[in-house]
């Protein structure tokens, strides 16, 4: 229902249609005819492109985020008409229509395109874009800025060795961007999201309190009254200036555990 987009230079998997476009004006509509030797790929990014077309995810279900690999792990693409190419590449035509062409200065980079310097200068930009819509309590909009900060910095720290000096600096960047996507997903009440994000985080952090207090508040949102107590304690043993916040979060998680019992036994002794 969109246009595609291609950043010319990056030769996206098929090299042939960023020769093919350069070639065009704005508005003009082209019909190339390309041999075999060109088209190789089509049918993984064709892939792609009718999953999206379907409105599905185009790397559900996969164990690669490579779609050769996937090739490998399934031998098809799910497509019969893709399989046969895949297995007799053939000359393709490709009509295309050039909607817009704009300077690299205009265009917003996805995180993948971005180069490393691009991606750090990013990230305090979409901190900062991030908690102007915590401020307006639009908490879903925060939250995509924080998790595209963290991508950017995730992708950096996968050329960096675990735990030496640059994965740690960058490490030191994604934390507090974790934090508030949780804070923001404890908002909105996804509360599952949250104790998947606190819990990875406190794997590698194990002295972090305010990861525990909103993994806790996530748990009590839940009724896993143990865990949730659990992270309290904790929160209280790590930060004695949060023992306030702890008692009071306490209070209230006793407080809606017994109305929870009080419901349920009227509800049981309904039934009977």
């Amino acid at each position: 229902g969109i246009p595609m987009e291609i950043i010319v230079g990056k030769m996206f998997k098929l090299e042939i249609w960023e020769t093919l476009l350069s070639s065009m004006r704005a508005g003009e509509v082209a019909e190339f005819w390309c041999d075999a030797i060109h088209t190789g790929m089509y049918a993984l990014v064709s892939r792609g492109m009718r999953r999206i077309a379907e409105g599905r995810d185009p790397l559900e279900g996969q164990k690669h985020r490579c779609g050769m690999g996937n090739m490998f792990d399934y031998h098809s693409t799910g497509y019969d008409d893709l399989d046969e190419l895949q297995r007799t590449p053939q000359p393709l035509i490709f009509i295309m229509e050039l909607f817009r062409v704009e300077e690299p200065s205009a265009y917003k980079r996805d995180t993948w395109a971005m180069t490393k310097e691009e991606k750090l200068a990013a990230v305090p930009v979409l901190h900062s874009e991030g908690n102007r819509f915590v401020l307006r309590k639009e908490f879903g909009q925060a939250a995509a800025k924080y998790q595209e900060a963290v991508i950017c910095l995730r992708n950096l720290q996968a050329k960096e060795k675990p735990w030496e000096d640059g994965w740690l600096k960058l490490e030191s960047l994604v934390t507090p961007l974790v934090l508030n996507y949780c804070q923001c997903q404890l908002e909105l009440g996804e509360y599952y999201e949250v104790l998947e994000h606190t819990t990875e985080l406190l794997q590698k952090h194990n002295d972090n309190a305010k990861a525990y207090f909103k993994r806790a508040k996530a748990h009590a949102a839940v009724w896993n009254e143990r865990e949730a107590r659990e992270d309290f304690l904790r929160v209280a043993q790590l930060d004695p200036s949060m023992a306030a916040a702890v008692k009071k979060e306490l209070k209230q998680l006793g407080e809606r555990m017994r109305k929870k019992h009080v419901e349920d036994r009227k509800r049981y002794q309904g039934l009977f």
